[in-house]
């Protein structure tokens, strides 16, 4: 390697090391951005996670106390979702996971988008060495990516009928 180049070399590979971690560590939370208005986001979320097999068991309001702490937010609600028959079971079996359930998706608006986010439960494998709770944890991880893939792919059906619109003039 020519001497001129060793910085750079030094530079990038320093640089790769420092950020390897940063990617794995990313799959630890899951996070979608939905172009539906925050009020349609969440009613779109809770009728998909009923339709995934799970209920909703509260919404909880997160913007006043972040507005007191001097965040600027006016739409902020944790998702509070699991089966409540399974949540009892795990926790009767498992009380080491009652900080982890129920299962939480934050969402909350940016501009005029939504943003879904939640913890990864599969990041939890790393805290169990219990091969049926890894099995749960991916059936969970599989659940989730499902519920915030069909949130971040939904349309604003006002939009949707715009459009059609605009393409029945063009016929």
């Amino acid at each position: 390697m020519k001497p001129e180049f060793r910085p750079l070399w030094f530079a990038v590979t320093l640089w790769l090391a420092a950020a390897w971690p940063a990617q794995v560590q990313a799959q630890d939370i899951l996070t979608v951005r939905s172009s539906l208005g925050f009020d349609q986001a969440i009613s779109f979320l809770q009728n998909n996670i009923e339709s995934h097999g799970y209920s909703v068991s509260l919404v909880q309001r997160c913007d006043r106390g972040l507005n007191n702490s001097g965040h600027e937010t006016d739409l902020y609600r944790v998702i509070f979702l699991g089966k409540r028959d399974e949540i009892r079971q795990l926790s009767k079996q498992h009380p080491e996971l009652i900080p982890y359930l129920p299962l939480k998706i934050a969402i909350f608006a940016e501009g005029q988008h939504t943003i879904l986010s939640t913890i990864n439960p599969a990041a939890l494998d790393t805290l169990f060495d219990d091969e049926t709770l890894r099995d749960q944890f991916r059936r969970w991880e599989a659940d989730l990516r499902s519920i915030l893939y069909e949130v971040q792919m939904s349309r604003d059906e006002s939009l949707l009928t715009r459009d059609i619109a605009r393409l029945e003039l063009l016929n």
